[in-house]
């Protein structure tokens, strides 16, 4: 396995990674008990019950009957999170209103560990249902707010995140490797949005446009659709126009604001 982009040697701690993989697992299914959670993670019910203790003594867990969640806490931790992007005011504003300009589904993504993260999400009324939600990652490789993101990054950052990714073909038409990848952030360079044509889910198209502050790149823009809306004239087309657009609109009230 290729070593992940920002991942540092040294020392880990094995009690704070039981801790996070009780929280990893309470997000996946809630409610579930001490039994099933060391079953789930291979560690002994006395292990696990100390760290759902030491979890809910620091209320960052629930405990229901026999089972647990996660507690509201995260919510004031995901509103910080959110707050430290200094224009995200700007970038909601901006992804709402093309949402309900186009009816389809608009994100905004930055990159963080070498992948893609989802900062905003909005759909209109004709948008169709996608497994991306705020704050879950995807490859870069495959999507066009990655593949757009990673075309503006310093040339340094591009070589070690294309040589840490598993190229994993999620379709036919999935970059499979660092040179193909190359020769598509050229064109997305060149024209100035990023494209995923079905790469990341059969029948569904997206294109995408940078967010600079200068020559830093902030993140990207995107618009999402079905591949018989999202046809190659639409995209190249209005679509890319739609994107470029609000992509210009977010960087002039980020650069003035």
């Amino acid at each position: 396995m290729s070593p992940q982009p920002n991942k540092r040697p040294g020392r880990t701690i094995r009690s704070v990674q039981i801790a996070f993989n009780i929280i990893d697992l309470l997000q996946e299914e809630a409610g579930i008990g001490v039994t099933r959670i060391a079953d789930e993670l291979g560690h002994s019910k006395s292990t696990v019950h100390s760290h759902l203790r030491t979890l809910e003594e620091r209320r960052v867990i629930v405990r229901e009957g026999d089972g647990y969640r996660l507690g509201l806490r995260f919510l004031d931790v995901a509103s910080h999170v959110r707050d430290q992007i200094g224009n995200f005011d700007i970038v909601q504003k901006e992804v709402d209103s093309l949402a309900e300009e186009t009816g389809e589904i608009v994100q905004f993504g930055v990159e963080e560990y070498g992948k893609v993260s989802y900062l905003h999400k909005a759909q209109g009324e004709h948008a169709v249902e996608t497994l991306s939600r705020v704050g879950t990652q995807q490859p870069m490789y495959s999507t066009s707010l990655g593949k757009t993101i990673l075309a503006y990054l310093p040339p340094e950052r591009i070589e070690e995140i294309a040589a840490a990714m598993e190229y994993e073909p999620k379709t036919a038409n999935t970059i499979t490797g660092p040179e193909e990848l190359f020769e598509e952030l050229e064109a997305i360079r060149e024209r100035g949005y990023g494209i995923d044509d079905e790469e990341n889910i059969n029948g569904l198209r997206c294109v995408s446009a940078p967010v600079k502050n200068d020559e830093t790149i902030l993140g990207a823009i995107s618009i999402t659709g079905p591949s018989s809306r999202f046809t190659e004239d639409r995209l190249h087309g209005e679509l890319a126009d739609y994107v470029q657009s609000a992509a210009n609109v977010i960087e002039l009230n980020t650069k003035f604001s």
